[in-house]
């Protein structure tokens, strides 16, 4: 009896893992499902709307796995524990979708936001505390209640950023309605921040609205003009160290202008005298500066006085201080009374 040969089990078909491969580099161990090489969670064509969604997502952030670039706009991840046990880790939602969804009273301590679009997500009562947000989409995100302890915001915000490469690129049109978005994300943070009494993040905010607001007026026009001559005296009212700035500036070219010019002594003239030796010339430029302090405070002792062009600098010089000190007051008490 002679055995007939038997055929070999039909070869299983290979698993395709997930084609997504985002800024880390970092490939996803998911199989993939649609006709694009994506799984479930990079695919935005698959709905997100499933109860199943908010538990699978927890369960992937509590074993460690990377959860970057996520397709999960709008999904209702309400109250989700988006977290690892160990709060010095992260978990890695950089530059996933998660526009229109709902995170309200979401628990995302240390969460690595960078690069999120979180345009007109629901954040209410959230918490993000330790969270790094830079470069993320805010435009449109609700806010109120969300803890904000020690957030990373990054140097700018997503739309000034791309902003300002519209700007470069001489995309004109593109960078004035990015920077009119960007304007508006700061406003919001502004308020956000001063309410939960975040008083010196909100001022930094309330700078970059006003640079925003300025970024989009025609360059070198009046309005434009006055907008950054405020910037670079006081911030925008947000820099006392702009003020003093100033002032130390004002009051060295002053000093060097008595200097050359000339002012009189209670001993003879103050100027420059190359025959008169290092030392000395360092004594009457010394005195020329004590006259330009006590100009540019409006003290002025009377003794040491203007002569010729100095008269001239001394006028301009006591304005000008009158000023940078009413200006330093007003901007001192108003973070003060934040």
């Amino acid at each position: 009896m002679t055995t007939q040969p038997t055929s070999p089990p039909p070869a299983e078909t290979p698993t395709t893992t997930c084609r997504y491969v985002g800024p880390s580099q970092q490939p996803c161990p998911e199989p993939a499902q649609s006709e694009a090489g994506l799984c479930f969670w990079h695919d935005p064509t698959c709905s997100k709307g499933d109860p199943q969604v908010q538990p699978r997502l927890e369960a992937l952030a509590r074993e460690g796995r990377s959860l970057e670039g996520y397709a999960l706009r709008g999904a209702d991840l309400h109250g989700a524990e988006l977290t690892f046990g160990d709060t010095s880790r992260r978990v890695n939602l950089s530059h996933a979708d998660l526009s229109r969804a709902s995170l309200r009273d979401a628990h995302m301590f240390n969460v690595d936001l960078r690069g999120a679009n979180l345009m007109k997500a629901q954040l209410n009562g959230a918490n993000l505390n330790n969270a790094r947000l830079e470069d993320a989409n805010l435009l449109g995100a609700e806010l109120d209640g969300t803890r904000l302890e020690r957030v990373d915001w990054g140097r700018h915000l997503h739309q000034e950023t791309q902003a300002r490469q519209a700007h470069r690129a001489g995309q004109d049109a593109l960078a004035m309605t990015l920077y009119g978005e960007a304007e508006e994300v700061y406003r919001v943070l502004t308020q956000v921040t001063e309410r939960i009494g975040h008083f010196s993040r909100a001022g930094h905010f309330y700078h970059k609205e006003k640079v925003m607001r300025r970024m989009q007026m025609r360059p070198w026009s009046r309005e434009w003009a006055w907008s950054k001559l405020v910037d670079l005296l006081c911030g925008y009212g947000e820099e006392t160290d702009r003020v003093i700035g100033f002032s130390l500036l004002v009051m060295l070219f002053c000093a060097m202008l008595y200097f050359l010019l000339g002012v009189r002594g209670p001993e003879g003239p103050l100027t420059l005298n190359p025959a008169a030796g290092l030392a000395r010339n360092l004594f009457m430029f010394g005195d020329c500066v004590y006259y330009s302090v006590i100009t540019f405070t409006t003290v002025g002792y009377g003794d040491i006085i203007p002569v010729g062009l100095t008269r001239v600098v001394a006028m301009l010089e006591a304005f000008t201080g009158a000023f940078s000190l009413s200006l330093f007051v007003v901007v001192f008490v108003r973070k003060m009374m934040r």
